[in-house]
């Protein structure tokens, strides 16, 4: 499969990453053709990846990860063209942080909106689907690094088949298929993008990333 992964930072890295060594194509898109990180990537993939503008790697991918900073993410998508979106499954893994005013960041948007639903409504002929939004990027691609893996990821997003063709990617990354929980329709993503406040202060308390939640009852 051809996958567009938009950003450059760890995330982008490190589910691009997982996704070449799965046996995908995968094009790093970002706001420059000639981005330094995105050639790191490239080459550190010895011609198993490419590199381009948001553009060229939305016109390649069959699915895109949006990896990009939140607070920029419908500028970057915007730039991507509505066109070579279109009827595209659009995997969000951002989260709105603003760090503005200094850390800890609060949420540019929350309670009655999030990032979720505003790029479902931005790119509305597009299949949003948010994921993976709610842990460290190292535990997205290698859930199997805590407690054997038995921990809780997310997906919501109002395409019940876009939601089923992202569990098989998860599940690709290691996920055990009982441990996806589909939320309901894209208005789930405020719940998940609200958790990061928490997520960012038990962060804080430990100096550890590799820490998840799991659902019991």
């Amino acid at each position: 499969m051809k996958v567009a992964v938009f950003g450059t930072g760890n995330v982008g890295d490190t589910i691009g990453s997982k996704l070449i060594e799965l046996g995908h194509s995968v094009m790093m898109g970002s706001r420059t053709a000639d981005n330094e990180k995105a050639k790191a990537f490239v080459d550190k993939h010895n011609g198993k990846a490419s590199a381009g503008t948001f553009a060229d790697a939305a016109a390649f991918g069959e699915i895109i990860f949006n990896c990009t900073a939140g607070v920029g993410s419908i500028e970057a998508l915007k730039m991507a063209g509505e066109k070579n979106m279109n009827g595209k499954i659009i995997v969000d893994v951002a989260n709105p942080l603003d760090f503005s005013k200094g850390i800890p960041p609060s949420l540019a948007v929350c309670n009655t909106n999030s990032l979720g639903e505003e790029i479902q409504k931005t790119f509305s002929q597009t299949k949003v689907v948010k994921a993976l939004n709610t842990m460290w990027c190292g535990l997205m691609v290698n859930p199997t690094m805590i407690n054997g893996g038995d921990h809780s990821t997310f997906v919501c997003g109002n395409d019940a088949e876009a939601k089923e063709e992202v569990k098989t990617i998860l599940k690709l990354f290691g996920w055990a298929e009982k441990n996806i929980l589909d939320l309901g329709d894209i208005t789930k993503a405020r719940g998940t993008e609200m958790y990061l406040p928490i997520w960012l202060s038990i962060y804080g308390a430990t100096n550890n990333g590799a820490f998840n939640i799991k659902i019991v009852s």
